[in-house]
């Protein structure tokens, strides 16, 4: 067993990364456990299992007395001067007291630990894989709802798309690829549990970061976003660089760049604009497609009074308010809209 042991564990290290040491320890931890049986307690036991040839020997802690009254955790001084000559009392001794039948439990006991740890380990090295990966987009293969959920498939393990999640009218057939934005890692006993989204706005700011390479490198910057998931987004960007056009990076020739988003968004659609300091023009910009004729901020109370041609009216509040709205969340002001005529009035 002893050779064997050795052999499978640096086996083990070898194909599933899992350190020898690691489930050594484990093993002698498991095995002093197992020591309580045949000595009555376990406190004062040390299993040491050799490295190179497997070999397994059991320690016995005892602290030199003058008279014993427990045998379990005390020698007696005469005794030990005659194997351990150069002590005294007080001094504490490892006596070797390995049962004779003790080979047989520490192989059973090796291969229950191993596969415990193989398990332990796994969960630990796909957990570790995912939550470094937490707050980024992934890809994932539609498996099937489970009520109103949906379960995702991201390779080595799944993951739940909850209703909340969920773009309200998006379906799904198995075997769909989709990006999500991955919310959530967490570390249960079963296994990473993990939480996507497709509803986040900063899904929408990923895709950009891995479709536009002036937003990955960091030359253009999304510097606010706001969303209304499966119907439109908002994103204001910015660059220091007099050379680059920020929205035109975003949108790409042709518009390849803001399409292939679109696509993988199902539709949705992106306004994207310059961001500015100043937050009259800010606001100006947010609330594009519309014509703007003035607009008064008032930077204390975060509010904005915009006036707009008559004609504008309607398609700077937007359907049922969404543009005013995504523009008041894009720039943090509370905006107040007024026609020209009602101005007058």
């Amino acid at each position: 067993m002893n050779s064997e042991l050795i052999e499978a564990l640096n086996q083990i290290e070898k194909e599933k990364s899992i350190s020898k040491d690691i489930l050594l320890e484990a093993i002698e931890n498991s095995l002093v456990a197992a020591c309580k049986n045949h000595f009555g307690k376990a406190d004062n036991i040390k299993v040491n299992i050799n490295r190179s040839t497997g070999e397994v020997a059991v320690f016995q802690e005892r602290v030199i007395v003058e008279k014993v009254e427990d045998s379990v955790t005390e020698i007696a001084l005469a005794e030990a001067v005659l194997k351990y000559p150069r002590n005294d009392i007080g001094d504490i001794v490892n006596i070797e007291v390995t049962p004779k039948n003790f080979g047989r439990i520490a192989a059973q006991k090796a291969k229950q630990v191993v596969v415990q740890k193989i398990r332990e380990e796994e969960r630990k090295v796909l957990f570790n894989q995912y939550y470094e990966r937490e707050k980024d987009v992934v890809t994932g293969i539609v498996q099937r709802y489970v009520g109103n959920n949906v379960s995702i498939n991201l390779g080595k393990v799944d993951a739940v798309l909850t209703e909340n999640e969920q773009v309200k009218g998006e379906r799904f057939k198995p075997t769909d690829r989709i990006k999500l934005y991955l919310l959530e890692v967490k570390d249960t006993t079963k296994g990473p549990k993990i939480t996507v989204s497709r509803t986040h706005p900063e899904l929408v700011k990923r895709l950009f970061e891995a479709e536009v390479t002036e937003v990955k490198d960091g030359t253009v910057e999304i510097k606010s976003i706001s969303r209304e998931a499966g119907s439109r987004t908002k994103m204001a960007v910015y660059t220091n660089n007099p050379d680059v056009d920020p929205v035109g990076a975003c949108v790409g020739l042709n518009g390849a760049r803001v399409n292939a988003i679109v696509n993988e968004l199902r539709g949705e659609k992106i306004d994207i604009i310059n961001w500015n300091d100043d937050p009259a023009i800010l606001i100006e910009n947010a609330l594009s497609p519309a014509k703007v004729v003035s607009v008064d901020v008032n930077v204390e109370e975060k509010s904005a009074k915009v006036v707009v041609p008559d004609y504008q009216l309607s398609l700077a509040i937007g359907k049922e308010g969404q543009n005013a709205r995504l523009a008041a969340r894009l720039t943090g002001y509370k905006i107040d809209i007024k026609s020209e005529s009602q101005v007058t009035e």
